[in-house]
């Protein structure tokens, strides 16, 4: 688990576990070893998290990858797609990083 901040600067790493660990589990070894969420801030996360007043996963079941939106041939149709739209986005630079 990492997590970075919007200049793309890792601030937090939490390595050692298998892949095959789900992300809730190391999410709440993160937390109970020392990982704080800023107080008024709030992460954004995938899917395999569930959605907290700290960390905002995008809609299940609603369009979410880059490429469903892709070239404008379909734009968001409602506020979920919208929310997992800008989601996405966001999110994509942290996979880049």
């Amino acid at each position: 688990m990492v997590v970075c901040d919007f200049d793309l600067n890792f601030t937090f790493i939490s390595c050692g576990w298998e892949g095959s660990e789900t992300d809730a589990r190391v999410l709440r070894s993160a937390l109970k070893n020392g990982f704080q969420v800023p107080p008024d801030k709030f992460y954004l996360v995938d899917g395999g998290y569930a959605n907290t007043p700290y960390f905002l996963a995008p809609y299940r079941g609603v369009r979410y990858h880059l490429k469903e939106f892709a070239h404008g041939r379909r734009r968001p149709q409602n506020h979920r797609e919208l929310f997992n739209h800008r989601h996405a986005v966001l999110r994509n630079h942290i996979e880049r990083a």
